[in-house]
């Protein structure tokens, strides 16, 4: 019978702790404790490498927080991305409305909300692989039907390269948590 209320009272902290991201933890620990890692992150910049001299760049600071561990569609943060050659082109910023991470790839997508191409206003989804030494990036936002939106969380394979020695991304991989039987 000890045996069976020490067990229930360990699984009634466990919840406890979860419930409440560690606050009993800390109490016993004097309030002194790391902040929460974050559930996924991708950030960073860096130009992409085009032979004929594009200059390309895209920067990233997309985080969701370890509360919506299971809500990748409660992600924020920002994004901006240019391109130019010879003169001409243009660039975009935006605010992120979902990133999903696995191992070293990150999708994110957002709304485009200040830019002077036909972006403004419209969603983009990105996709970025953080090898650590060959970073590569893919995108997704031409639709065959201009009225039909990138739906959330949804971009094309990383099929560009990074400009090498022009920055890097940092993925912080997602691990979500199913419920358990």
């Amino acid at each position: 019978m000890a045996h069976l209320n020490i067990r229930i009272m360990a699984a009634a902290a466990a919840v406890l702790i979860l419930a409440t991201g560690g606050t009993a933890a800390a109490t016993a620990d004097h309030g002194h404790r790391p902040a929460p890692r974050e559930a996924a992150a991708l950030t960073g910049s860096a130009k992409l490498y085009r032979p004929l001299g594009d200059d390309i760049t895209f920067t990233f600071d997309a985080h969701l927080a370890m509360k919506n561990t299971m809500e990748p569609e409660k992600a924020y943060g920002t994004f901006s991305f240019s391109h130019y050659l010879g003169g001409k082109g243009g660039w975009a910023k935006g605010k992120v409305d979902c990133l999903v991470t696995g191992g070293r790839t990150a999708v994110l997508t957002g709304i485009v909300t200040d830019s002077d191409t036909p972006f403004k206003g419209k969603r983009v989804g990105i996709t970025v692989t953080d090898d650590g030494k060959h970073d590569r990036l893919g995108y997704s936002w031409a639709t065959p039907d201009e009225d039909v939106p990138v739906p959330r969380c949804l971009s094309g394979a990383p099929f560009e390269t990074v400009k090498k020695g022009s920055g890097d991304f940092t993925v912080l991989p997602w691990q979500p948590v199913f419920p358990t039987e």
